[in-house]
């Protein structure tokens, strides 16, 4: 059922008559929030060498393309300006070089026992790493340390174009501007040895590098630390011979570098008694420093690129922390889920059940109605069909369609109808209610159809005095198509699943407005129904639980609806439920500081609710991106496999939800792609309903089109079903 509201004027029109399309705000701001969660992620995955990494090596090539005094000379190669020089480190002098790093466990612990020593060195460091730990970066830069460049992504440029080569050092060069504030001219080969290993597929690459400015810095001893062979090795592999200088490979990242560290400490201090100086490498060759200060707009590129760097770390990691609290959340609700509505469908099933002395008093069902002339008379019948007494009372509100003359033409006994004008669905209720004739009053929407047994199941719950409210089973007729499918496995598993552990909760938060009941001495207090929000029937129940009234689920109390058959009926609908939600738990928030039946719902109902409806769905895409990420950059295996164990734990509280409520099982053949697809639609309507409730905006009810397909099984309602009124929320 749905108010009268002002139809949209039209679209606005560029000159030239030609229409303007506007990308929605419910859209764009949710594509953008992905599209800046995909580049997050995008970000991380590039400076952890998960996103264009070439691990590659080239195979030893022949030499005979390298000039003699390359092969035979020094570790510090310069080819910048067309020069083919090499240059050695004098006798008594030592260059320490660390690459890989910088780490955040190992890096600080090396230049611990360099400065305990006073002692300097090169770090050559990646760009993926500099741009994860600047701090580091900055750290060595203020202890007097010479930077080098080592590429961003540590591939074997042998290997690379000249476009890739000039990609690596320009990313590498940045990040060491944004973290240290300066720019060096020294470059060292990843996979690099020797001089005399330089072959004709490395030297092209060291003449090219040399014509971009830079040094190239091998090395002439290998502590090769990286193998972890022993302390005592480490040192005697660094240590030169017969006091001659040298520049000495080490490692302060790449994996455990525990032995690297206590080699330096004790390397350091015997090596300084031999009369060793451990300096830069242009301090060892008395030459200018290789490094120098950046200022202006290189500088804020390089802080610019450290921040989104840092951001994209930040923002994935917590969103990972939160999705790995969300999924343990999820998974430990759909266990509770399965144990608690496997006890309620015990109890209520046991032989001898029953809530009290059977409800055999006649009973007042409203039936509000805007608009509902092709529909109406389907409802009304399957009301005449009903094995328990009741009056029936239509409250058209309003309608232009001829609603009311077309029950008032049926002439049924114990039908009457109440004509208002249009008002609002809380209002038709509010007067059905004033006019009852019946203490229990049995609420249901203008286009849905009762089986016979509907009512009677629905109002036994009544024969205990505590009951103030009774939530039926909502079940969608139109189940064919995909999109009904998928509400069809929503409704089962979702709300119905959810209503039983509700139940037994004592916490249930929404009497469907397809089929309800209550009492009117328990609404009466209260105020009725009430227009606060558009969740009227989540506010009814919140409002009777915080009177201390218990409310329960009658599983066979069954009512079929037809759900929306397009992806905006959907919209309109779901965004409607999303939104009124919200205001229900804001209106009703006091509720977790009170006492009593009251506390115990704002402190298990309304958690429970704002979690799992309002707060876990905004994540879902978070799964699908992850999903996606992992597949074409991570493990994929086990990405698979553990999207595939999600599903299957979902896939079995669907089988035991639909073995509940005796459906086919055919229907879960789409439940794969429910959870791919669907999750985005909820995803987009909730974050839409959280910009609505942030900036204050109010929403109208909708009218949704029918196509009055949905009978009731073994019903005996004749004739087709059209268009109904506005949407129906069978549970929260």
């Amino acid at each position: 059922m749905a108010s009268h509201s002002r139809r949209p004027g039209p679209a606005t029109r560029a000159r030239g008559g030609s229409r303007r399309r506007r990308l929605p705000l419910r859209l764009l701001l949710p594509l953008l929030v992905l599209v800046a969660l995909a580049a997050m992620l995008m970000l991380r995955g590039y400076t952890h060498s998960e996103i264009l990494a070439d691990h590659r090596v080239q195979a030893p090539a022949p030499t005979d393309k390298v000039p003699e005094k390359i092969l035979e000379g020094g570790p510090v190669i310069d080819a910048r300006g067309g020069r083919t020089e090499s240059l050695s480190v004098p006798d008594r002098r030592m260059v320490l070089t660390f690459d890989d790093g910088p780490d955040p466990v190992w890096t600080p612990r090396v230049l611990d026992v360099l400065k305990k020593h006073d002692a300097h060195a090169v770090f050559f460091v990646t760009g993926t790493m500099a741009s994860r730990y600047p701090d580091l970066v900055q750290r060595m830069v203020d202890e007097g340390h010479e930077l080098g460049l080592h590429t961003f992504n540590h591939p074997d440029l042998s290997l690379q174009s000249k476009e890739r080569i000039d990609w690596e050092l320009s990313q590498n060069q940045l990040a060491i501007t944004g973290a240290a504030g300066v720019r060096t001219s020294l470059f060292r080969p990843p996979y690099s040895s020797f001089s005399d290993a330089m072959d004709n597929k490395s030297w092209p690459v060291t003449e090219y590098i040399g014509s971009l400015g830079y040094i190239t810095v091998v090395n002439n001893t290998d502590s090769e630390d990286w193998q972890r062979p022993g302390v005592d090795e480490i040192i005697r592999r660094a240590t030169p011979k017969n006091g001659e200088g040298a520049i000495v490979l080490m490692h302060d990242s790449g994996g455990d570098r525990s032995q690297t560290v206590t080699a330096l400490d004790r390397f350091l201090p015997d090596l300084k008694k031999q009369g060793y100086e451990f300096d830069n490498l242009t301090e060892a060759l008395d030459a200018p420093s290789a490094m120098s200060p950046v200022a202006g707009s290189e500088l804020w590129k390089g802080k610019a690129w450290v921040f989104l760097v840092h951001a994209s770390e930040k923002v994935t990691s917590g969103l990972a922390v939160g999705l790995a609290i969300v999924g343990t959340l999820v998974i430990g609700r759909f266990v509770l889920m399965l144990l608690l509505s496997g006890v309620h469908a015990r109890r209520v099933r046991r032989r001898g059940f029953g809530w009290g002395p059977p409800v055999t008093e006649p009973v007042t069902v409203l039936v509000p109605a805007y608009n509902e002339a092709k529909c109406i008379e389907n409802t009304v019948r399957s009301l005449m069909d009903s094995d328990h007494p009741i009056e029936v009372l239509v409250i058209d509100d309003g309608s232009d369609d001829g609603t009311a003359r077309i029950v008032e033409a049926m002439n049924l006994p114990n039908v009457r109808v109440i004509r208002q004008l249009n008002a609002g669905k809380p209002a038709a209720l509010n007067r059905g209610l004033a006019n009852a004739r019946y203490d229990i009053v049995v609420m249901m929407d203008g286009d849905t159809v009762f089986e016979p047994s509907t009512v009677r199941e629905l109002v036994q719950p009544f024969g205990d005095p505590k009951v103030g409210a009774v939530a039926g089973n909502a079940k969608v007729g139109n189940k064919d198509s995909l999109i009904g499918a998928w509400q069809h496995i929503e409704y089962v598993m979702g709300f119905n699943l959810d209503r039983r552990m509700y139940d037994i909760l004592g916490c249930m938060p929404t009497i469907p407005g397809a089929v309800g009941a209550f009492r009117r001495s328990a609404l009466v207090p209260i105020g009725g129904m009430s227009d606060d929000t558009l969740a009227e029937d989540t506010d009814v129940t919140m409002a009777l639980h915080r009177a201390g009234w218990r409310v329960v689920y009658a599983e066979n109390a069954r009512a079929w609806t037809e759900a929306p058959e397009t992806v905006q009926q959907l919209w309109s609908q779901r965004y409607r439920w999303s939104y009124g939600t919200m205001q229900a738990i804001w209106k009703h928030r006091r509720a977790v500081i009170e006492k009593g039946h009251s506390g115990r719902f704002g402190r298990v109902g309304l958690p429970f609710v704002s979690l799992f409806m309002i707060v876990a769905p905004l994540l879902a895409p978070l799964i699908d991106v992850f999903l996606l990420y992992g597949i074409v950059f991570g493990p994929t295996q086990k990405t698979i496999m553990a999207w595939l164990g999600v599903l299957a734990v979902q896939a079995v509280c669907a089988a035991f939800a639909f073995r509940l409520d005796r459906e086919r099982m055919t229907h879960l053949i789409s439940l794969p792609l429910q959870q791919i697809l669907y999750r985005q639609l909820m995803y987009v309507v909730l974050l839409q309903s959280w910009i609505t409730a942030l900036t204050g905006g109010r929403l109208r009810w909708q009218k949704l089109r029918r196509t009055g397909v949905v009978e009731a099984p073994g019903g005996s309602v004749p004739g087709p079903r059209a268009q109904s009124s506005d949407d129906r929320r069978p549970v929260a």
